[in-house]
Parts: structure tokens; C-alpha cells; sequence
């Protein structure tokens, strides 16, 4: 008789995929920030400062209306006062008088006493007023600055850990397939159908 099914099975099919451990190093990274300050030389000089002042030694030779007033006030006073004491002095002679004393002869010996001193002055008779201030002389120098900034950062490690996978890519299973040649039902409806003889 012949064969009418054929049996197949397929076995399973896994596929598996290793990954190995790695460790992984990042290197540290340094960063540098420089700041500068830049200084600088200053000099700051003041010459000497000469005050001459000529106030008095121009009024000794033309002086001013209020000097003039002032010093013709001066001289009347001055004048007053030797009056006075003229006065003062021919009082005392009277005081001092003596019967049968002449006491004109006393005030024509003083009237006529000459006066010595001499009308000759030096002009002017004061020097300027001399004043200074001295001079100074200020030095300042101040060196550039650096600033350095360092930023780093550590290197640091990665583990990746190690791992396996596994995969079915074909799953087991059994073909059945039927080889035989197409049954008919009713049996008479093949082309190729022969009675059967029941006599023989």
C-alpha cells in the first residue's frame, strides 16, 4: 500500500549574543581663566609756589589815599603831642621861676635849639613780604595684577556590566503532509474508476 502522509519536524533554533564587560575611563578635563589687573605709574608734581606781596613797599613810595589820610592823621598827632610837651616844659620853667630870673632868655635858648635831624630816607622804606610754599613731588606705582582660576574635573570610571541574550529565532514544530492522490467521494466520480466485478 502506498504511503500517503509525510512527517516532518523542524528543532528549534536559538541564537545567543554575548556582550562582554567594559570599563570605560573618562579623562579629566582643567580649565584656566587668568584675569589681569593692569596697574600703572602716577606722578603728580607741584612746583614751589613763590607769594611776593608789595603792598607795604608801594605804599612807602606812593601810597594810597587812605594811607595818605592815615599818615597825615599820624603826623597831626605827632605834632599835637610835641606841642604838648612844649607846653608841658615851658610850664615847669615857669614853675621853677626866681625873682629877678629871666625867663626869656630860657625860652629863646630852647626856640632856638636846632634840630638835628636830617629829612634823608631810603625808599621804600619796607622790602615786599617774602612767603613760599615748597614744592612736592608724589610718586605711586602699582604692579599688574594676574588672577588665575582653575576648574577641573575628575576623571571618573563607567562599568558596563557584561550580558547574555538569548533568542529563539525558530520555534520546534512538526510537519504533516498528506501525499497521497485526491480521494472522491462518491467513489465513481474518478476519472480513472474501474468497477469493481463482484461475479469474478
Amino acid at each position: 500500500m502506498e504511503q500517503l502522509l509525510s512527517i516532518k519536524t523542524v528543532p528549534i533554533q536559538i541564537e545567543m549574543k554575548v556582550n562582554h564587560a567594559k570599563l570605560e575611563y573618562a579623562r579629566g578635563t582643567a580649565e584656566l581663566e587668568i584675569n589681569r589687573d593692569k596697574g600703572g605709574l602716577s606722578i603728580q608734581s607741584r612746583p614751589i609756589q613763590l607769594k611776593l606781596d608789595t603792598f607795604e613797599a608801594r605804599n612807602s613810595i606812593s601810597p594810597t589815599s587812605f594811607r595818605s589820610i592815615e599818615q597825615a592823621a599820624q603826623k597831626g598827632k605827632n605834632a599835637v603831642y610835641d606841642a604838648m610837651a612844649t607846653t608841658g616844659r615851658h610850664g615847669q620853667l615857669l614853675l621853677k621861676a626866681q625873682v629877678g630870673e629871666e625867663l626869656e632868655t630860657q625860652f629863646a635858648k630852647e626856640s632856638t635849639q636846632i634840630n638835628t635831624e636830617l629829612g634823608l630816607q631810603f625808599l621804600p622804606t619796607t622790602g615786599p613780604q617774602i612767603s613760599w610754599d615748597p614744592s612736592e613731588m608724589s610718586i605711586r606705582y602699582e604692579m599688574d595684577k594676574l588672577g588665575f582660576d582653575w576648574k577641573m574635573n575628575e576623571g571618573n570610571y563607567h562599568f558596563t556590566p557584561g550580558n547574555i541574550e538569548i533568542s529563539v529565532a525558530q520555534q520546534p514544530d512538526v510537519v504533516i503532509e498528506y501525499i497521497g492522490g485526491p480521494l472522491y467521494v462518491p467513489p465513481s466520480a474518478d476519472p480513472n474508476y474501474e468497477p469493481i466485478d463482484v461475479n469474478a
